[in-house]
């Protein structure tokens, strides 16, 4: 996969509006993004493309205002309020990326009653009525456990990182990895933290249980824990195992450092950043009376020992591996099987 620079991404984002765009029927309408967590490097570039994205589609003309609304540390019950505000206010659409699947159905279906476009993304929500854009969770965490397979046909103890506890992409990603430990009987779970998608709670997590673990092999992970994981091995004095990484540039970084001086292998995947603006575009195209199944699938973004380095070439400092986005991308969104898709 040729990476790009994220300062790329968003160029490309704001410069890639399709000339149809110039006939739609949502001058005058307003979006806003509910989003439930902003405490890591991938929420920092999610709210980057929105705000690219944003404003270069108001000074487009395409719409008229475009705003982002962030609440403390994934609180489901703020975000409800925090929606039934923006219900009050008037937007048109609201984008959300929620704290739970479920715990906001209730928000979700008033603005729906009121006749508000609801698009929620990464996290999303189970309400019938909201459209739920998302990566393939639940296969990001069986292709880690392919992965381990092949390096590990005669067996390997792993250790598991999980994310925020109760939001659905760590379900979706832990139901992948106990897919995966039953599809291979020989890769055994010695272990299992939440490392909140932070890098300092995870490296503050995995050291702590370190001292309770047999030899680990391997580390399966869930993106913005990578690196805190390698670094307490490194601290603990206990072998580098095998790390999946989330395609941070820091991660990615120091897996290039290792492999140029040990010959390190390993694999890296995550959902890009400007899903937040493939989720936007959607909210702007129904807006504009266009039609899309509620459940759509966003592809991947994936690191291989042989594209590390293109992946690297240009990825800033804080940089997620990511994709250029326009609303000609909508083209890649393929209907999911599942509202859990």
């Amino acid at each position: 996969m040729k990476a790009h620079s994220f300062r790329r991404v968003l160029l490309c984002t704001a410069l890639s509006l399709a000339p149809w765009l110039a006939q739609a029927a949502t001058a005058d309408k307003t979006i806003a993004l509910s989003n439930n967590y902003a405490g890591n490097a991938w929420r920092q570039n999610m709210l980057a493309s929105w705000d690219a994205t944003g404003k270069q589609a108001v000074k487009d003309g395409v719409v008229a205002q475009v705003d982002a609304f962030t609440t403390a540390e994934n609180q489901a019950t703020e975000q409800a309020a925090q929606i039934q505000n923006l219900i009050l206010q008037g937007y048109n659409a609201i984008v959300v990326d929620a704290a739970s699947p479920t715990a906001l159905n209730g928000a979700i279906k008033q603005a729906c009653d009121a006749g508000i476009v609801v698009v929620s993304f990464d996290g999303t929500v189970s309400e019938p009525c909201a459209y739920r854009i998302s990566m393939n969770f639940k296969q990001s965490g069986v292709a880690q456990m392919d992965y381990l397979a092949q390096r590990f046909p005669q067996g390997a103890n792993v250790l598991e990182v999980r994310g925020l506890a109760g939001v659905s992409v760590d379900e979706l990603i832990h139901s992948g990895i106990v897919a995966g430990a039953q599809k291979y009987p020989q890769l055994k779970i010695v272990g299992t933290v939440n490392g909140n998608w932070s890098q300092t709670a995870a490296q503050k997590a995995v050291a702590g249980v370190l001292p309770s673990l047999p030899k680990v092999d391997a580390v399966v992970t869930q993106g913005d824990d990578g690196y805190g994981t390698a670094q307490a091995f490194s601290a603990a004095g206990r072998p580098t195992p095998v790390v999946i990484f989330g395609n941070r540039e820091e991660e990615l970084s120091w897996w290039k450092q290792q492999r140029d001086a040990h010959g390190y292998q390993s694999f890296s995947i995550s959902s890009a950043p400007s899903i937040s603006s493939l989720a936007f575009w959607v909210a702007q195209q129904v807006l504009d009376g266009k039609q899309f199944p509620h459940d759509l699938e966003s592809p991947a973004a994936t690191v291989t020992q042989e594209t590390l380095d293109a992946s690297l070439q240009g990825l800033p400092k804080g940089g997620i591996v990511s994709q250029p986005v326009s609303v000609d991308d909508l083209a890649r969104l393929k209907p999911a099987a599942t509202a859990a898709n």
